[in-house]
């Protein structure tokens, strides 16, 4: 087996068992720097979101919310919110979202807040793109990163295997947040 195939037969095996079992912080990092850069042009399309516990305040925010993923038009315009509603995927603003705010009182962890947020969505709709792509280095390695218009989030992303990247969201004031994303 030649040594990339072993690299990504491992990124895979490693977000498959930290899917599942979770992991620190740390080991997260760790294998964030240990996965290949990824390239402005390999993030067009629609990805597939989920979520990667890391004991961060956030976790399973997005899934508690019906998060559905990303969408990467071209570097200019990305939807970065995407969530299921009924039968059609749906694009929301982020700058609805009061990301800070929910960090601190996470409110996903209870249920009643669901029935509120998908009431509240449907003030969130919106058909403009919300952040931009751009090569942005992060702990000495640029790679494609997402930047939300109108909020203090950098989205960066690594390859872990071929249509599999491992996300970690710097929200100023937060510890790194992950999560995946799978190509559509």
């Amino acid at each position: 087996m030649t040594a990339a195939r072993q690299a990504t037969e491992d990124g895979a095996a490693w977000i498959a068992r930290a899917e599942r079992e979770g992991a620190s912080r740390e080991q997260a990092l760790a294998a964030f720097d240990s996965f290949a850069p990824v390239p402005l042009e390999a993030m067009t399309g629609r990805w597939r979101g989920g979520g990667l516990p890391t004991g961060h305040a956030l976790d399973g925010l997005l899934e508690a919310y019906g998060w559905y993923g990303k969408e990467f038009r071209d570097p200019d315009n990305v939807f970065p919110l995407l969530i299921r509603r009924g039968g059609r995927i749906v694009a929301l603003d982020p700058t609805r979202m009061p990301i800070g705010l929910v960090a601190r009182l996470r409110p996903h962890r209870l249920g009643w807040t669901r029935h509120g947020f998908a009431l509240g969505s449907r003030l969130a709709t919106t058909t403009k793109p919300g952040a931009r792509l751009r090569m942005v280095e992060r702990r000495g390695v640029p790679s494609a990163a997402m930047i939300y218009d109108r909020q203090p989030i950098v989205d960066h992303f690594r390859e872990a295997a071929p249509g599999l990247l491992l996300g970690l969201m710097d929200l100023r004031g937060s510890p790194p947040f992950f999560f995946t994303l799978r190509r559509e």
